[in-house]
């Protein structure tokens, strides 16, 4: 075995543990107006959306992200969203619905800070516990 061959294979398989992923997801407002779109980071995507950089869904003020879904490989996602984007809104709805019945934001809490834990005092961490 070759120490060329030795790197390639680390180079594969950091590839592979770093795989991208895409996604296809529904942005809705708050009045239910809906958009469809793909990407390969939903949490960069929501935020330009959230920040009013993507011109329809600012003007529209679609920023909730009521749907999505994940796929491995690009032609599959652009499939995907082009087969939604076709859908009729009944149909696109209902697929929501199916999914988040509340129409609850999945990404309500994405970029916020998180509170750290503390223990309560008095309690025994669980390492020391017989």
């Amino acid at each position: 075995m070759s120490f060329d061959f030795v790197i390639l294979r680390v180079a594969k398989n950091l590839l592979l543990a770093f795989s991208r992923q895409f996604y296809v997801y529904i942005l809705a407002s708050k009045s239910r107006r809906i958009y469809v779109g793909m990407t390969n980071s939903l949490f960069a995507r929501v935020s330009q959306h959230r920040r009013g950089e993507v011109e329809y869904t600012s003007r529209y003020r679609i920023n909730r992200l009521v749907y999505y879904e994940v796929f491995k490989y690009v032609n599959n996602c652009i499939a995907r969203e082009t087969q939604l984007k076709a859908w009729s809104r009944a149909k696109k709805v209902a697929l929501i619905q199916r999914m988040n019945p509340t129409w609850e934001d999945l990404a309500e809490n994405w970029g916020k800070p998180v509170k750290q834990l503390t223990p309560k005092t008095g309690s025994t961490p669980p390492e020391e516990r017989g």
